[in-house]
């Protein structure tokens, strides 16, 4: 991924230093378990742990004339550790050593990951609470439907990620296994203490069937739980850039002094994080069909997938790291505007009561199907010519058979809609908030 959309946290685990320190040490922890089974001498072990070196310039150097990356790797290991390095790698295969090594980046991506959640779910409790009983507008198919709070619509968003934040730890689990069962799976040359070894020192699990590589169904999952992740930034961002729009200017995205909107238009705040963050999402769902796509390989292992996770595994995690970041600014500096979500409220005549007038009608005895339209006759000149909905009620006489005005002025109570906020905010943060 590209720099402009990186953080080195989340680099870091995908750069070469990283990946051949891990690869070092499956090599050397197998050397380990292999001593204790008495297959190579502890003097060997302890060699390639003491004069275990490797450079990544003469890893490529030696790749470009071998065409294999861990032969590679092994031969500059080789090249430190002298006469013992003839213990190493013994029984195993390459993929021993890139599946274990893609579980464990993928597990450090994971916690990283994590403690990303962690501060979205922070920061969207903290402006959740703050505006808890903030009124505004809910709204179905963009239109105005009936009052809800700004802290509701933020506590369904908390709540999409703390479900988010199970799946990802359910996904890191899953993914973190260890294989090292040889050319197909049978430990024909291996015994599979090293394998238990091994993913007891790397804090990983062992796969418990494995055939020259990890089954690809674990990957598939990890990546689709990234793009479940990924498509609730989206709906978070979406919600911004509407409340942005400046007919709605119920929020905004904070505009720090010197912050330039257009290069052509002097007065333009744009909502540039929330859509960076909707593009960025798209990115991260989009490598999810590839993961899909690798769980199919020819018979014990084929290479189709290796190209497709080089690249998906680094690309999704960065690029979710920086989204997942970005997003906790964009909440954490959410300018909102309780005054122009009251007046959004009241735009139009009080027409989000409609409801509450049709059950008071049906309680009062009129039919469901004769009090629809009597309400729908008395909403339809407040669309359309800009009429008081409650005055337009007070003066049907059908309605006024049926319910007194005070009855009526009952029905436009705001608090009506808002008392079980507090019912709502137990259930997603627990009774405390």
């Amino acid at each position: 991924m590209i720099p402009r959309y990186s953080r080195p946290e989340m680099t870091r685990i995908w750069e070469p230093e990283n990946r051949f320190r891990i690869w070092f040490e499956i090599e050397a922890h197998a050397c380990d378990a292999q001593a204790k089974l008495g297959v190579i001498p502890a003097e060997a072990a302890k060699a390639v742990w003491e004069r275990g070196a490797w450079e990544i310039a003469r890893i490529d150097e030696i790749e470009r004339e071998t065409k294999h990356d861990v032969i590679a790797f092994l031969t500059n290991l080789a090249e430190h550790v002298g006469p013992e390095a003839r213990f190493v790698h013994q029984g195993m295969t390459s993929s021993d050593v890139l599946d274990t090594c893609l579980a464990v980046q993928m597990k450090q991506a994971a916690d990283l990951l994590l403690a990303d959640l962690d501060k979205l779910l922070a920061a969207l409790k903290a402006r959740a609470l703050e505006h808890r009983y903030t009124p505004t507008i809910g709204r179905s198919h963009g239109i105005h439907a009936e009052p809800t709070t700004f802290g509701v619509k933020l506590a369904g968003h908390y709540a999409a990620f703390a479900r988010n934040r199970k799946r990802l730890e359910a996904a890191r689990a899953e993914i973190a296994t260890c294989a090292i069962s040889g050319a197909v799976g049978t430990f024909a040359n291996i015994d599979p203490f090293v394998e238990e070894y091994v993913a007891g020192q790397l804090g990983l699990s062992v796969e418990p069937h494995s055939t020259q590589v990890i089954p690809r169904d674990r990957h598939a999952m990890f990546f689709a739980t990234l793009g479940v992740i990924a498509a609730s930034l989206d709906n978070l961002a979406t919600e911004v850039r509407h409340l942005q729009r400046s007919e709605v200017r119920e929020a905004e995205e904070f505009f720090s002094p010197g912050q330039k909107g257009s290069s052509a238009m002097p007065h333009k705040r744009n909502p540039v994080l929330s859509e960076n963050l909707s593009g960025l999402s798209r990115v991260v769902r989009g490598y999810v069909v590839p993961a899909l796509e690798n769980v199919t390989l020819w018979h014990e292992r084929d290479i189709s997938h290796s190209s497709v996770e080089r690249m998906i595994g680094p690309d999704a995690t960065v690029t979710l790291d920086f989204a997942l970041m970005r997003a906790v600014g964009l909440i954490e500096k959410l300018v909102v505007y309780p005054e122009n979500l009251q007046k959004n409220l009241d735009m139009l005549g009080g027409l989000h009561n409609s409801q509450r007038v049709l059950l008071a009608l049906t309680q009062a005895g009129m039919s469901r199907e004769d009090a629809y339209r009597a309400v729908q006759r008395n909403a339809m000149p407040v669309w359309l010519e800009g009429k008081d909905f409650r005055t337009l009620l007070k003066a049907d006489a059908e309605v006024m058979k049926h319910l007194s005005a005070a009855q009526i002025d009952d029905a436009f109570d705001l608090a009506y809609h808002t008392k079980h906020v507090d019912t709502i905010f137990a259930r997603v943060f627990g009774p405390e908030a």
